[in-house]
């Protein structure tokens, strides 16, 4: 079996929206300071293993995260792929679950929000994915994006394995993309959050 390219999936530092419960979709949220911290502790990870390129969502909390990993690697390029953005959340954006309830009642989720359809998340973030495989073959990438879209991407790609645990913010997943099977090695680690609050 000839392992074509390894992607690492990183999920953005945590922000405010995070913290209270309010989708965030495209609404270009920042990192607040934990997040910061939680960036830079990925980054000091990742600075010790062999990493080639970097891929970011261009939105600020992901993008962000990738420059926060980027200053440790001065020597890997970082790249901005739309793409990569996480699915827009339509009306409820900026919300929380009891401000929908209050607004639109408890069968918020029956309703059309304005949701990006799945069809279209996965085609453009596979479609990325699949321009990074066929430009970094044999190389090691970090793609650096959201939960939602991480998801849906670890779906399409391992095909044997429901994914629908949440993804910790600045998780790392890790993915060998094969020439006949695709192989998750790694899957939401934070090992890096816990070695920061024992040290």
């Amino acid at each position: 079996m000839v392992v074509l390219t390894v992607i690492g999936f990183v999920r953005h530092g945590v922000t405010a929206w995070n913290k209270e419960g309010r989708a965030q979709g495209n609404s270009d949220v920042p990192l607040d300071d934990e997040g910061i911290e939680m960036a830079k502790s990925v980054a000091d990870r990742l600075s010790k293993e062999q990493w080639d390129v970097i891929y970011t969502s261009h939105l600020i909390r992901a993008k962000k995260t990738a420059e926060i990993i980027a200053e440790q690697m001065p020597d890997v390029e970082l790249v901005e792929d739309a793409r990569l953005r996480e699915f827009s959340g339509g009306l409820i954006e900026g919300t929380t679950e009891a401000e929908r309830i209050e607004k639109w009642g408890k069968d918020w989720k029956e309703q059309d929000m304005g949701f990006e359809p799945h069809e279209s998340i996965v085609s453009r973030g596979m479609e990325s994915i699949m321009d990074i495989k066929n430009k970094h073959a044999g190389q090691r990438v970090l793609v650096v994006s959201h939960g939602g879209l991480i998801k849906r991407l670890l779906n399409e790609l391992i095909t044997d394995t429901n994914y629908e645990t949440h993804l910790d913010n600045t998780s790392l997943t890790i993915v060998e993309l094969n020439d006949d099977k695709n192989l998750c090695q790694l899957f939401n680690c934070t090992a890096h959050l816990q070695q920061k609050v024992e040290s």
